[in-house]
């Protein structure tokens, strides 16, 4: 069985060869991607935008319904607030 010392030698040892496969896997990674926006002539707007297969990602929907008591609104998607659920949703169409 190892000793203590004999481990924690070993787990720096682990360490730095780790540190030494990350770096260089990285560079690896960060040529191959050099080469394919250089390939395909990329920019940081191709590669980054929030749009997706032509819709935007994370944007607002307009709301589809509307309380006429109080005003609120809802768009119809996720779960119905209390003052449309159970009820016709044609009455409250904006």
């Amino acid at each position: 069985m190892s000793s203590y010392k004999e481990l924690l030698a070993q787990r720096e040892q682990l360490d730095k060869q780790i540190k030494e496969a990350v770096a260089r896997e990285k560079a690896d990674g960060i040529a191959k991607a050099k080469l394919i926006i250089e390939q395909y002539d990329l920019s940081a707007s191709d590669l980054f935008s929030r749009k997706t297969g032509g819709k935007s990602a994370g944007g607002k929907v307009a709301p589809k319904y509307r309380n006429p008591s109080t005003g609120e609104t809802w768009t119809g998607r996720g779960k119905a607030p209390k003052w449309i659920d159970g009820r016709d949703r044609s009455s409250f169409l904006i």
